[in-house]
């Protein structure tokens, strides 16, 4: 690291026992009895929380909720029945989140929501290797819970990969263990996986490319990152375009993860810049090397560019398996993670608890702001998702085998919500709400949202009207999370501080795949509670 950085890093600390930094915390749930590992907020303003399933009952566990015999997690010679659950789902009001039966492993899994607002569920380990799931959310009212697909599976087996919609609605699925492939969801006539090299060129001694990071691109083709190298992939003719340059500073996937976002989409929707940030320096999983720096270093690429280059810029606070999570106001938080280490059971220490705001249209050297810091370490396994009221719910964090409540790091049942500066008491009287909005918009089409300020002063510039996707979070990285600003006019202004946005939906499935939405209205950086719309 360059002696100007570190310089850098000590003021910062310094300063932070001085004074206090933007953002605030609180605890949602004191105990939700699993550490979640998968994560998806829907858009009935539920959360879905799902660990894997071969960890065995633990008093912790929701009891007798329901039984069946598994013998993999079980060491006697007779197998014992299992009655604990591994998933649940919270309302965000309710303390208490309410059990969902599912059986088969979902470890290490992954998921993405179809057009229809269904979360895809698919791979994981030992009986879940081969396993759709799916779970069709509903309000509180009604008692949805996972269906595990008995007449379908997958063509090969996926443990630690990825999966994105795409224009058509479709879903592709990409990696893991051992699988060098894709194949997507529902199956193509004739089913089968298609060959995809790039991630067998990309490997390393330590499988550096497992979860790899994967944009979908305003033009329809794949932005596909693993390890330090990245492509760009037409799906539908499977043919790599590009071969973007390397990114400097090893490796970047699991089992060495930092994070990846795309930046918000704007203007004509013709651009995508991509940032890759943090990571374990090489070598420190195989060697199980807990006090390895982490990376402090991000790349940042414009991925639709005819020569693109990548762009380098520093955090403030190294980090390993951190989450990056795009706000309403297109800015990034950073947050969860390690100082040191690498990802895997005990692999990791020194927790980073800093948050850190990307603002990706400052200059650079001057785009990285530190955050209040949280008391909860979130190391492996934790997660992090937009809420729809603008917060951002962390849960999960166990770094064991099984869990352990008596370690340094122990197992982590809380739940908490960081609240963005755009929270702050003093800009509630320019956060807009939202008063009227359709169901549902259609591609290209202009419609129209009725908004009110407390404080009428949208005199002072139009706002912004940004749709943001719910992806699936896992292993730090989110599944299909994308953010597009929309073309605004104000239509009208009315008594009491009301305005009619006249608002243009995305031109087509390449710049948001069909789904469901939050729709955020944003004021000079402040947004309003989203409504759900859904995009067809």
């Amino acid at each position: 690291m360059k002696p100007s950085n570190i310089i850098l890093i000590l003021l910062i600390w310094i300063l932070a026992l001085h004074a206090d930094f933007p953002g605030t915390w609180e605890v949602l749930v004191h105990n939700a009895r699993i550490a979640s590992m998968h994560t998806v907020v829907t858009r009935f303003n539920t959360v879905v929380l799902l660990d894997r399933t071969d960890l065995s009952p633990t008093e912790h566990g929701y009891p007798r909720y329901h039984c069946h015999v598994d013998p993999q997690i079980s060491e006697d010679p007779e197998p014992r029945p299992d009655c604990y659950t591994y998933s649940a789902v919270y309302d965000l009001i309710n303390p208490s989140p309410r059990p969902l039966t599912i059986i088969t492993d979902t470890w290490c899994s992954s998921g993405q929501f179809l057009p229809d607002g269904t979360l895809l569920q698919t791979g994981g380990d030992h009986d879940g290797f081969k396993k759709i799931r799916m779970f069709a959310p509903c309000d509180t009212k009604s008692l949805c819970d996972w269906e595990e697909l008995d007449d379908i599976e997958l063509t090969q087996g996926r443990w630690y990969s990825t999966n994105q919609i795409l224009p058509n609605g479709s879903v592709i699925i990409l990696g893991g263990k051992d699988a060098v492939s894709i194949e997507l969801f529902p199956p193509k006539s004739g089913g089968g996986v298609v060959n995809f090299p790039f991630l067998a060129d990309a490997a390393d001694d330590q499988m550096d490319t497992l979860y790899p990071y994967v944009h979908l691109l305003p033009n329809g083709h794949l932005f596909v990152f693993a390890n330090n190298k990245s492509v760009l992939y037409d799906h539908t003719n499977n043919i790599v375009l590009k071969q973007y340059p390397q990114l400097e500073g090893g490796p970047r996937n699991y089992p060495s993860a930092g994070s990846s976002v795309m930046l918000a989409l704007t203007g004509d929707y013709s651009s995508a810049t991509i940032i890759v940030c943090g990571g374990a320096q090489y070598g420190a999983y195989n060697a199980m090397h807990t006090t390895a720096p982490a990376k402090s270093s991000c790349g940042r690429i414009e991925a639709t560019a005819k020569e693109p280059v990548w762009e380098m810029e520093d955090m403030p606070v190294r980090r390993i398996m951190g989450d990056m999570v795009m706000l309403p106001s297109g800015d990034v938080l950073i947050i969860n993670g390690a100082q040191s280490g690498s990802q895997g059971f005990e692999l990791a220490s020194n927790p980073c608890l800093h948050p850190v705001l990307y603002k990706p249209d400052e200059q650079l050297g001057s785009r990285f702001f530190i955050q209040n810091p949280g008391k909860v370490p979130r190391l492996y396994h934790s997660t992090a998702n937009l809420l729809p009221d603008g917060r951002v719910l962390l849960a999960g964090s166990n770094p064991h085998s099984y869990y352990n409540f008596s370690t340094e790091f122990p197992t982590e049942l809380k739940i908490e919500a960081f609240s963005p500066d755009y929270l702050s008491p003093v800009n509630k009287f320019i956060r807009p709400t939202i008063i009227e909005i359709p169901e549902k918009i259609r591609y290209g089409g202009v419609f129209y949202v009725v908004v009110t300020v407390e404080f009428p002063v949208m005199v002072l510039g139009v706002p912004e009207v940004n749709i943001a996707s719910a992806p699936f979070a896992t292993h730090s990285f989110s599944q299909g999370q994308r953010l597009v600003k929309l073309d605004v006019s104000v239509a009208w202004s009315g008594r009491l501080g009301s305005y009619r946005l006249a608002c243009k939906a995305p031109p087509d499935g390449k710049v948001a795949p069909p789904g469901y939405y939050m729709v955020f209205v944003v004021y000079r950086g402040v947004p309003s509670v989203a409504k759900w719309v859904q995009l067809v």
